[in-house]
């Protein structure tokens, strides 16, 4: 276990856990979920898959935790549906180094973002890119401030009248 920013014990993920978030259409659906619950075949539509395979992930996310089931309903057709929300957990874990995961698997934050991004129209993408050459102390600082704030955030009530946003952080050293 490990502590956050603001002193609260962070459980260290456990391989189940580590593998149900490996993939980058299980990070989608979290995301997906995290506004509203959606029913299997909404997920799978708004992926553009078959829905028995979104039904493998959602399953994988519901065992391990990051999704709940919701109150059954009933769909347009009169069938039984389960909607499905994220519960938040993915956020609260230690994900720590991940030894022995394949390098292909590593970035799969950064691959999920590359996948969400590219359905957005460039116009609507803000960016900003920074070069610093900092202390190991500095460096330690500006993580554990910027932590801070996407914890801070997160911890937000969702203004569900407002327009949802994303938001990926980078940080890496330069090629030289």
């Amino acid at each position: 276990m490990s502590l956050d920013d603001s002193g609260n014990v962070r459980p260290v993920a456990t391989e189940a856990e580590r593998r149900a978030l490996s993939s980058v259409v299980r990070l989608r659906i979290l995301r997906m979920c995290r506004y509203s619950e959606l029913t299997n075949r909404q997920i799978a539509d708004r992926l553009g898959r078959n829905p028995a395979t979104v039904l493998h992930h959602v399953r994988t996310l519901v065992d391990t935790g990051f999704l709940v089931v919701g109150d059954p309903r009933r769909g347009a057709r009169g069938s039984r549906e389960l909607p499905y929300r994220a519960t938040g957990r993915s956020w609260a874990l230690d994900f720590g180094p991940q030894p022995g995961i394949p390098p292909e698997r590593h970035n799969v934050m950064l691959r999920t973002f590359m996948d969400e991004v590219a359905g957005v129209p460039e116009s609507a993408v803000e960016c900003t890119r920074l070069g610093l050459q900092l202390s190991p102390e500095r460096l330690a600082e500006l993580r554990e401030r910027l932590q801070q704030t996407f914890d801070e955030f997160a911890a937000d009530q969702m203004a569900t009248d407002q327009p949802r946003i994303s938001m990926f952080l980078a940080v890496h050293p330069e090629v030289n």
